[in-house]
């Protein structure tokens, strides 16, 4: 089979496509034939040695996936071979085929199509699992939404608005608040013309935002940080502009959390949980309440192009790899 490869840790012009053999699925594993996958901010860190989790080269990147199940190990129930599946892998994505944990592979819902299915795991999983049981947000508090154009920033805008909340929306660019407001946003804030401490306290009449989401990181972590409510709870999801340094006297002060999230081991560690949530998140999804946003698709040749432009913070919503 074909599979993009990281023989050595450096940028996405380093990667190579090569011929390998096929994986065989062991105990409780299943062999998937991708038909889709997505591309997630951490496939940019995983490549160049910068990501928490560091598999053995060489490795192919790439979580997201959907496809066919073409073979099944031992143990497993809920799926057979020809079944339409998605699900998640630690890397491995960008090739023909792949080994999923079998607690990791979902049945494929038939009104979702090969590219919406890849697009599904990370972004509402990550999400869903951030405001529902970090934060536990209510309904009427207010969300604000930090890189509100990405993948997991446009999931977290649509399901803010589903449990009720009134979603403040910052990015980059009017182009990319653009597409948070045809996902349901309330209120815009553009944090490269405007200050986004002052506006959200605007938007909050003084009072400063419920819940804070935080995948961006560097300058604006504190910003975001000095216009959470009382009582707030400020998630840091991720950090692609940089690690703050964050003045602990403005949480005391404050009276509000900073509450870590970090999906992937939450579905590792409790999966009996994540299953419950992604099955919530299907029917979501079958009632017409969650859409993503696809920026644009590759092919497998050209996964290494796609990969800058997500370094680039070019992308809005998810990029997809064809196999």
């Amino acid at each position: 089979m074909k599979a993009i490869l990281c023989k050595e840790l450096g940028p996405p012009s380093s990667l190579v496509l090569e011929d390998i053999p096929s994986p065989v699925p062991g105990k409780k594993e299943v062999l998937v034939q991708i038909k889709a996958c997505s591309i997630n901010f951490p496939d940019t860190l995983i490549i160049q040695g910068l990501y928490q989790f560091k598999p053995e080269l060489p490795f192919s990147p790439g979580s997201d996936i959907a496809g066919v199940v073409k073979a099944v190990g031992e143990g497993v129930k809920h799926v057979k071979v020809g079944d339409e599946v998605f699900g998640l892998v630690s890397h491995g994505g960008f090739a023909e085929e792949v080994i999923v944990p079998a607690n990791s592979c979902f049945p494929k819902p038939p009104m979702m199509d090969y590219k919406i299915a890849a697009s599904f795991m990370m972004a509402y999983g990550t999400s869903h699992h951030a405001l529902k049981d970090r934060a536990k947000l209510k309904e009427g508090e207010t969300l604000l939404v930090l890189g509100a154009s990405g993948g997991v920033g446009l999931a977290a805008v649509e399901l803010g608005k589903i449990m009720g909340a009134k979603v403040i929306a910052a990015a980059s660019t009017a182009e990319k608040l653009a597409v948070c407001k045809e996902k349901g946003a309330d209120e815009l804030i553009n944090y490269t013309t405007e200050d986004l401490k002052k506006r959200v306290k605007e938007l909050t009449n003084g009072k400063g935002a419920d819940v804070v989401y935080d995948p961006v990181g560097g300058a604006y972590t504190e910003a975001a940080l000095r216009a959470t409510a009382w009582e707030g709870r400020f998630l840091i999801v991720g950090f692609p502009a940089g690690i703050a340094k964050i003045p602990m006297n403005l949480p005391l002060l404050k009276g509000c959390q900073i509450v870590g999230v970090f999906w992937g081991s939450f579905a590792m560690r409790d999966p009996q949980r994540n299953m419950a949530n992604t099955m919530e998140l299907i029917q979501m999804y079958a009632k017409g309440q969650l859409k993503p946003h696809i920026h644009a698709t590759y092919s497998l040749e050209d996964a290494p192009k796609a990969l800058e432009e997500m370094m680039n913070r070019k992308v809005k919503g998810k990029v997809i790899i064809e196999p």
